[in-house]
């Protein structure tokens, strides 16, 4: 068949064909999503066998909205995506990995806790299940908090920002939930469990003064309860929840909700953040070394 025998038969079922890809609106698709769809409803959509895929794809981009976008990354090959009727960069990002969900300081701003428009997009593609780690000495958490907390290196540029792909602990998406956002169901860690995450990373959004703007800005909106519950499920080696009863005091929560944090109980000398400098300031309420900024 030639050129323009295929192009008729692609155009005579357009219709059929932008149908199946409008009940995704909106949508980013992996190449292999794309062929997918072909081979599922090639014979619904009246193709000969020898339309081939590739043909296909290039009727696509060339006579329908299908775009291609290519999403580049200075430390892994370039990743190429499809994308029908302008999907946010949200959308785009959580296509990179499979059942992937925003997380950290992306949360944080889809939920409305900061106001500055985020230059990173942070999706969490969660490890495989591990075994617990050992026990905890003081001079184990002393050696791993005095040097630079290691940050994801699988980065990709796309629309001016950045996509972070964080390898997040197993947590079988622990407290994961849609929002909806411009008519876009989003995967994204609730509040409580954003609270913890940026507690526990708090390079992933932008450091501890912002950290602690963020619990400021959910004190009227979280359950302390559900926060605790939720840490004591992800179940840290570290005392993170001294990190996050200093956040609390210091955002002005009430004593009634960060001491049901102190109630976790404090063995060790614990770090807001790694690589504390010389001039750091201990709080002995909560055991902590911290930035004498704060």
């Amino acid at each position: 068949m030639d050129t323009i025998e295929i192009l008729e038969i692609f155009r005579a079922s357009q219709e059929k064909i932008v149908a199946v890809l409008d009940a995704r609106i909106p949508a980013t698709f992996r190449r292999q999503e794309l062929k997918n769809l072909f081979t599922k409803n090639r014979r619904e959509w009246g193709f000969p066998k020898e339309v081939s895929f590739p043909r296909f794809l290039e009727f696509l981009l060339s006579e329908t909205d299908l775009t291609e976008i290519e999403l580049q990354s200075e430390n892994y090959r370039n990743e190429f995506r499809y994308t029908w009727k302008n999907p946010s960069v949200y959308a785009v990002a959580l296509s990179l990995k499979p059942n992937s969900y925003l997380t950290h300081g992306t949360a944080v701003f889809l939920h409305g806790l900061t106001d500055q428009l985020p230059g990173r997009i942070y999706v969490n593609y969660e490890q495989s299940p591990k075994p617990s780690g050992g026990g905890l000495t003081q001079a184990g958490l002393d050696r791993a908090f005095s040097s630079k907390q290691r940050q994801s290196n699988l980065t990709y540029s796309y629309g001016g920002l950045q996509i972070v792909v964080v390898n997040g602990k197993f947590t079988n998406r622990l407290e994961v939930s849609p929002l909806n956002r411009e008519g876009e169901k989003l995967p994204v860690t609730k509040l409580e469990r954003t609270l913890i995450d940026i507690a526990v990373r708090p390079a992933y959004a932008g450091g501890a003064v912002q950290v602690l703007e963020a619990y400021r800005g959910a004190k009227e909106k979280i359950s302390v309860n559900t926060l605790v519950a939720t840490l004591k499920k992800l179940d840290y080696v570290y005392p993170y929840h001294q990190a996050i009863g200093f956040y609390m005091e210091r955002a002005g929560y009430s004593q009634a909700q960060w001491s049901k944090l102190m109630k976790l109980g404090i063995s060790f000398d614990f770090y807001l953040v790694h690589e504390l400098p010389e001039d750091k300031k201990f709080d002995s309420t909560w055991h902590l070394y911290h930035p004498s900024y704060l």
